[in-house]
């Protein structure tokens, strides 16, 4: 049987970048695809978004960086691992040289979205990382629509 509870996101900003118009339009994006949102307010501390994580049993954290806060994801993806929270999906969007995009994926992001993304394609993505999540955890995948 298949779980009924849908993908549960955060979408968050940490570091110093204030400019949060893209994380408001994946936030509608991905509740209006029927997820579980959890938006916060830009300048969030690595701290913060753990314990959040931990908190909501978020299956997926999505990071929004439009200046160069795209930088200290590797320490929030250390602070993850440190909590026991090896599972959580992390994405992150934006402004992302590709130059930067190795160290990313090689902290352990599993996916960086560049503009010109579609809303529809990054909603699969989260849908996907979903089930990936679960699937770690022994859980049943959700259904898709």
């Amino acid at each position: 049987m298949a779980s009924k509870r849908p993908p549960r996101v955060i979408v968050t900003k940490i570091g110093f970048d204030g400019h949060d118009r893209g994380s408001r339009a994946i936030a509608a994006c991905l509740r209006d695809a029927g997820m579980e949102v959890i938006y916060t307010s830009p300048w969030q501390q690595i701290s913060a978004v753990v314990k959040l994580a931990i908190e909501e049993d978020a299956d997926v954290i999505g990071i929004s960086s439009l200046a160069t806060d795209h930088l200290i994801v590797p320490k929030l993806m250390t602070a993850l691992r440190e909590a026991g929270l090896d599972d959580v999906q992390v994405i992150v969007g934006g402004i992302i040289p590709h130059k930067d995009e190795s160290m990313l994926v090689n902290s352990g992001v599993a996916q960086v979205f560049h503009p010109g993304t579609s809303l529809g394609e990054v909603a699969e993505q989260v849908r996907i990382l979903t089930d990936k999540r679960r699937g770690l955890r022994g859980e049943n995948k959700h259904e898709l629509c």
